[in-house]
């Protein structure tokens, strides 16, 4: 199959292979989406935001955390397939899935505590303007959890540069820098993992 074909899909999941994306998303971000929830520690009292969440492997947990979750996701599919597998959370008040993108997002200033992503840095047209945003949407005091493979092993993989654009760690902390973020760390559950979870806090 088309590596062009394929990374269109990954960016934005659509049709019937847009399906069998988004189950093949939740099982090779597993542990990247387990180890960023349990970066951002969500507690019941919090008002938690997933950009792009994809297939929704790390919602079970957010949602199961007792927060109110919100996602935001550029793809219909994946945002129709959250409104209906998580349809007793929405009915509850407890969460909500809109269409969008990091750069112009439908929330309000400082509407949320917690803001976690897992592989899509790649797809933002400028890490500066999404950053920017969520600074914009976290409340002061709030945490954002980022993850990505980066630039070195992403590249490996050969992926359209028109449609994937590789970060580096430096990349991401400079841009949540110059965004106003602080406290920007670096974990990664051990040693050997190629990918990595930076978090770091709005003042």
């Amino acid at each position: 199959m088309a590596p062009r074909f394929i990374a269109r899909q990954l960016a934005n999941p659509h049709g019937w292979f847009g399906r069998v994306i988004g189950r093949l998303m939740n099982f090779h971000n597993a542990r990247m989406n387990a180890f960023a929830v349990r970066e951002l520690d969500p507690g019941s009292s919090d008002r938690v935001l997933e950009i792009g969440f994809g297939g929704g492997t790390s919602l079970p947990p957010l949602i199961n955390s007792g927060a109110f979750i919100a996602g935001i996701d550029r793809s219909h599919a994946m945002v129709a397939r959250a409104r209906h597998r998580f349809r007793k959370a929405i009915a509850a008040g407890k969460a909500t899935f809109l269409q969008g993108r990091v750069e112009a997002m439908p929330f309000a200033t400082n509407a949320f505590d917690k803001a976690c992503t897992v592989n899509t840095v790649y797809f933002w047209p400028s890490l500066e303007g999404g950053f920017a945003e969520i600074f914009r949407v976290l409340a002061p005091g709030g945490r954002l959890a980022v993850g990505f493979l980066p630039k070195e092993y992403m590249d490996r993989m050969m992926m359209p540069t028109d449609i994937f654009t590789t970060r580096t760690p430096s990349d991401i902390f400079a841009a949540l820098r110059a965004s106003g973020f602080d406290d920007v760390r670096v974990g990664r559950p051990q040693a050997d993992v190629h990918w990595c979870v930076v978090s770091a806090r709005r003042p």
